[in-house]
Formats: C-alpha cells, sequence, structure tokens
C-alpha cells in the first residue's frame, strides 16, 4: 500500500468511499441519505483541505484522510474512511500515523477530531484523548465525540515502533 496526495478528479471515488464506510456501522437509510452532503467531496473541498489517500497493490483507493488548519499550531482531522474491502487490514492505522506524521512535520502540535460515536475506540488507540461532545448539525440531540491528540506524544509512539 502507497500513500499519496489525493487528486482533485478523485472526489466522487472517496465520496463513495466515505459513504460505504459510513454505512457499516448499521444507520438506517434515513440517517446515510441526511450523511449524503456531508460525505460529498468537491474539488472546492480538495482545494481547502490536505487530503492524503491510501492506494492498494491493484490501485484502488483504500481509504483517505483530510486535514484543515484550525490555528497555526492546531489542525483538525475533518474525515478518515476506509473502504470496507479494506478495514481491519492495518489501512486505518496506516492514514491515522501517516496524519500524525505529516501534521508534525508541518509544525502543528495538535490534532482535533470530531468523530462518529462509533469509532471512539479506533481513536483512542491511537493516543487521541476524549475531550468532550459536539452537538450533531444534521440530528438533534445526538452527540459526536471530540479527541485531541498531542502529536508529539504519537510521533514518538510511532518511531519507537518502527
Amino acid at each position: 500500500m502507497k500513500i499519496r496526495r489525493a487528486f482533485s478528479e478523485e472526489c466522487v471515488v472517496l465520496s463513495e468511499i466515505a459513504m460505504e464506510s459510513k454505512a457499516v456501522w448499521g444507520y438506517s437509510q434515513e440517517f446515510m441519505d441526511a450523511c449524503q452532503a456531508e460525505l460529498t467531496y468537491s474539488e472546492d473541498y480538495m482545494s481547502r483541505h490536505t487530503v492524503y489517500t491510501a492506494v492498494a497493490r491493484s490501485g484502488e483507493i483504500a481509504g483517505f484522510y483530510s486535514l484543515r488548519a484550525l490555528s497555526p499550531v492546531c489542525t483538525e482531522m475533518d474525515a478518515l474512511f476506509v473502504r470496507p474491502d479494506y478495514m481491519r487490514q492495518g489501512v486505518g492505522r496506516a492514514l491515522i500515523e501517516h496524519a500524525v506524521l505529516w501534521a508534525y512535520q508541518c509544525g502543528y502540535h495538535l490534532m482535533m477530531i470530531q468523530g462518529d460515536p462509533n469509532a471512539a475506540g479506533f481513536y483512542q488507540t491511537f493516543g487521541a484523548t476524549l475531550i468532550g461532545y459536539a452537538d450533531s448539525t444534521r440530528f438533534p440531540g445526538r452527540k459526536l465525540p471530540l479527541f485531541q491528540i498531542a502529536l508529539i506524544d504519537q510521533v514518538s509512539a510511532i518511531s519507537a515502533s518502527l
């Protein structure tokens, strides 16, 4: 697997991956329909975010992540999705480790993540600390976990595992 910068012409594929990945959690069709706009990636989105893809040996995009700057020292992981056929094969791990290293090399100290409640354990495995909850903008009453990763700590952990 290779991780590389996403191309703007891959917007449709990234949107498909996001929807497929989200659907794995067993959400209703009504829920998925309501998420469609939020999980649709455009060339404009790509121009405002840093987006990297994990490409399988077959050439298929296995997953992607996106980051956006919140401040000179803090970035937000705006998306991390893995195609269902590639889940539990290390793609998510490779993407989050790449994101941590890339952000740290760019001078960021913190990474914020507003995650799906079902993905909380995944993020905590990589040193994300739950710092609170945000109200969903699409679903009143739904709370989304907010995480923070101290990048220097995770860069040290990643380096130690290499």
